[in-house]
């Protein structure tokens, strides 16, 4: 009797386990704001974009390319030089589109959306004409440490272009915006930056 019920559960196993196997792949969970800011990982939606575009081009600075470019800064611009050595790597994705814009504005919410679903905390820049990117929108995500950030995501805007810069290191809010206008970061205006969008 006892046999019967163990090649009874060894048979149920059995189908369960190949049941389970057959089944349509569980994606897996996407990282959240606690795991370590990945300078490579961009959302599926910017290659589909990228694809699309008329130039693109990426490229990443390592800690080592970023202190000696700080090295090579002017020694009147000291808070922008600190700022940079608190940096771990940069990386930069830029596309351009031809006259008729970016083909698809549904893209480019989900970009947004999937920094949301990371768990990043949202800021965004103005979006009125003649605003920090040419008549565009600058959307910013933030990773924080206490009051510090451990990364954060410029996506900039504008009706012919697209940009994605990622920055991890260990910034304090004002070394953000120091680094406004190097590496891509679009030189947005700090009084412009609203309350985190939940």
């Amino acid at each position: 009797m006892k046999f019967r019920r163990i090649l009874s559960l060894a048979a149920a196993c059995t189908f369960s386990c190949a049941a389970f196997a057959h089944a349509a792949p569980v994606p897996a969970p996407l990282p959240d704001a606690q795991g370590p800011v990945v300078l490579d990982w961009t959302p599926p939606a910017l290659a589909a974009l990228s694809s699309q575009a008329a130039v693109r081009n990426s490229f990443t600075f390592d800690r080592n390319m970023l202190q000696a470019a700080a090295s090579l800064m002017s020694q009147d611009d000291e808070p922008t030089r600190q700022a940079i050595n608190h940096l771990d790597g940069i990386s930069v994705h830029l596309l351009r589109f031809g006259n008729t814009g970016i083909p698809n504005e549904d893209a480019v919410n989900t970009i947004r959306d999937s920094y949301h679903l990371r768990g990043w905390k949202h800021l965004v820049t103005t979006t009125q004409a003649g605003g920090p990117v040419r008549n565009g929108t600058t959307d910013v995500w933030v990773v924080m440490d206490g009051v510090n950030l451990r990364g954060a995501v410029v996506l900039a805007e504008t009706p012919r272009s697209l940009t994605l810069v990622t920055v991890a290191g260990n910034l304090s809010p004002v070394d953000l915006l120091h680094l406004r206008g190097h590496f891509g970061i679009p030189k947005f205006d700090s009084d412009d930056l609203q309350t985190p969008r939940q």
